[in-house]
């Protein structure tokens, strides 16, 4: 078997919808992986509380679920800041990393004040991303009060010293109309990156 790898969802999604429903479970299989499953709190299967603080260090979670040997990961969006933020503080547990859905967006400060609230309320903001995000976090199985927690957490921007301590090779994915976009500022500061950018796609 080659390395396991571990799947880190995106924000209001799940192991299920973000990886095992689209097939990717199945293909990572298929290839010789062994896949672990992951939910980041308030998502999926994990404790869902409602209090912002139990959000603050997403990373924390994810690093308690992963094996002792080094593993390769995969992250989109929320689960891609997660998953370098970890990397930045113990380069040595993955072998190599997928990022998508991220870019120039992790470098600067963001306020989710506007879509925390919006969640809580279920109203839809005038921005089409911000509206989808609004409509997942009450779809079906999601709790709306934790995410909107989880969309309130301290959580600054990455940094170079962090970003600079990841060594292994790292591919940046995003799309060409992504807000995120582009991802070249942030691999800029990572040690191993290259930028794979889709055309004519979104950050969904």
């Amino acid at each position: 078997m080659t390395a396991p790898v571990v799947l880190v969802h995106g924000f209001a999604s799940s192991f299920e919808r973000n990886w095992r429903e689209p097939g990717w479970v199945d293909l990572l299989g298929e290839l010789g992986h062994t896949v672990i499953p992951f939910d980041l709190p308030g998502h999926g299967g994990a404790p869902k509380p409602h209090d912002p603080a139990a959000y603050d260090d997403l990373p924390a979670a994810l690093l308690a679920a992963l094996p002792a040997e080094p593993v390769a990961a995969v992250g989109f969006s929320l689960g891609a800041r997660t998953l370098l933020t970890l990397a930045g503080r113990y380069p040595g547990r993955f072998t190599r990393l997928v990022v998508g859905g991220v870019g120039q967006n992790l470098l600067h400060p963001q306020d989710t004040t506007p879509l925390a609230d919006a969640i809580e309320a279920g109203e839809e903001p005038a921005h089409p991303l911000a509206a989808a995000f609004v409509r997942f976090a009450h779809a079906d199985g999601n709790d709306p009060a934790a995410l909107a927690a989880c969309m309130r957490r301290v959580a600054p921007p990455l940094d170079a010293a962090g970003l600079g301590r990841i060594t292994c090779p790292v591919l940046v994915v995003v799309g060409d109309r992504d807000p995120a976009a582009p991802a070249e500022p942030l691999a800029a500061l990572l040690p191993n990156a290259r930028v794979l950018t889709v055309r004519n796609t979104d950050h969904l």
